[in-house]
């Protein structure tokens, strides 16, 4: 777990704090958050209009999409996401603005000082600090990223009455020694189990828009029970709403979006590279459309399309230090771990490259690999810091061991193909540090 550092030493003391707390082995509920708020005079119950998005990929791009065109409409919009990838600061924003160090050591000692009977999670921790800022600072409206499942997620004590809309973004196996733990009454098909986890989000007259058909049946049939279930109005990929490329002379050009009998709408294509991203930019549509609470012009999502940034997500890197180290070659920046990462990521780099590796030891090793297939023409692994992670000899033969991100980038051939780093959003968080490029 990174729990982050900071130059600030009252910021310090309280991650120390956080960092000291137990990681729960196999808790899951509510009802410590639930207990934890009650504490803090419920913050949760006092938020603006809240957009809640879960998924396995692409639920943190949504979560961007949604910010960016929000606020082309005008709204000061309140953000928590996770994993932060170099400051801990980048959980919280407040009205558009990452928090600042004072604040968020005055609030983590609050809600550290409420919550010390209790024994919190990090995650819980976090949440409750960032729920609590949002009540205590005007804004419009709220991002919320679930950070895993969704069923028993900390997110998850939101009541329907502050939600606007709910969404899920691509699914996929991870995380599956805490979503696919034996329990009665669940889906027994994995990717059944995991869209149920995801679906735990679904609240009775909120919106839940998903990827539909995008999804294996089983996943798409489970979504719809749990929907079904607690009377939440569905909106799936290929029937509420579609949204996917616009081919012109043999080249995407647009994004083409459409609800079910309305006319086609035509956005620009995402700033966000990949095609995948096209989906996610979709879903935020989707979202912000059927929902009444925050009203948003076609002109804002357009706008919001062209802005959205989102780092460590297929990113270019630009001029720095650790850019230096190679030659004129591109540097790519991916925090993808799981085999529909890999997937996503090969389909935008069409080419060979050089892959510079580094992934926890929880992750399997192959699933970046596989789907880069041949492309890859020199494989480095290098250690995650601060975490457990694969040693070289768990990607085969043809991968070589490097100290570190330095002096793998100064030992990749000095050719044209572009560089990939990628297989940790933690090691992404790395990346960004050493070439100065934190996220603000």
């Amino acid at each position: 777990m990174d729990f982050g550092r900071s130059d600030d030493p009252r910021v310090q003391a309280q991650l120390d704090r956080l960092s000291a707390l137990s990681v729960p082995q196999g808790r899951l509920g509510l009802e410590t958050i639930t207990a934890l708020m009650e504490w803090l005079g419920n913050p949760h119950r006092k938020l603006p209009p809240v957009f809640h998005v879960a998924g396995t990929n692409g639920k943190g791009s949504t979560c961007a999409f949604l910010r960016a065109m929000l606020e082309a409409e005008g709204y000061r919009v309140h953000v928590t996401t996770s994993p932060h990838l170099v400051r801990y600061n980048e959980r919280i924003r407040l009205a558009g603005r990452l928090i600042e160090d004072g604040p968020l050591a005055d609030l983590l000692e609050e809600v550290l000082d409420a919550g010390e009977d209790l024994g919190p999670s990090f995650f819980e921790v976090t949440i409750a600090a960032a729920f609590l800022a949002f009540s205590r600072t005007p804004a419009d409206a709220c991002v919320v990223e679930v950070g895993m499942g969704g069923r028993f997620d900390a997110t998850n004590v939101l009541k329907p009455e502050v939600l606007a809309a709910c969404g899920i973004a691509a699914l996929g196996l991870d995380h599956e020694r805490f979503l696919l733990a034996p329990e009665e009454g669940v889906p027994k098909e994995p990717m059944a189990r995991i869209a149920f986890e995801k679906a735990g989000i679904a609240k009775k007259g909120v919106p839940l828009v998903t990827m539909g058909s995008c999804y294996p049946p089983v996943a798409e049939t489970a979504i719809r029970v749990v929907a079904e279930t607690v009377g939440a109005p569905l909106l799936p990929f290929g029937r509420g709403w579609i949204g996917e490329d616009w081919y012109c002379d043999g080249a995407a050009a647009e994004l083409y979006y459409r609800e079910w009998i309305e006319e086609p709408l035509y956005f620009p294509k995402p700033a966000l590279v990949g095609e995948h991203q096209h989906l996610n930019a979709g879903l935020a549509i989707a979202m912000l459309r059927h929902q009444k609470r925050c009203p948003v012009s076609e002109a804002s999502i357009e706008t919001g399309l062209r802005s959205a940034r989102w780092p460590a997500r297929m990113q270019r890197l630009g001029d720095g230090p650790l850019t230096a180290l190679a030659s004129d070659q591109p540097v790519w920046l991916d925090g993808g771990h799981n085999p529909s990462a890999g997937t996503a990521i090969a389909a935008h780099l069409d080419g060979p490259l050089h892959l510079i590796l580094g992934m926890l030891d929880n992750k399997n090793p192959r699933s970046l690999l596989d789907p880069l297939g041949d492309k890859v023409r020199s494989l480095s692994i290098v250690p995650v810091p601060n975490h457990d992670c694969h040693p070289a000899s768990a990607f085969g033969p043809a991968a070589a061991a490097r100290a570190d991100l330095k002096e793998a980038m100064l030992n990749v051939p000095g050719d044209e193909l572009p560089i990939l780093i990628a297989g940790s959003l933690y090691l992404a968080g790395e990346a960004l540090r050493l070439n100065e490029e934190v996220p603000g």
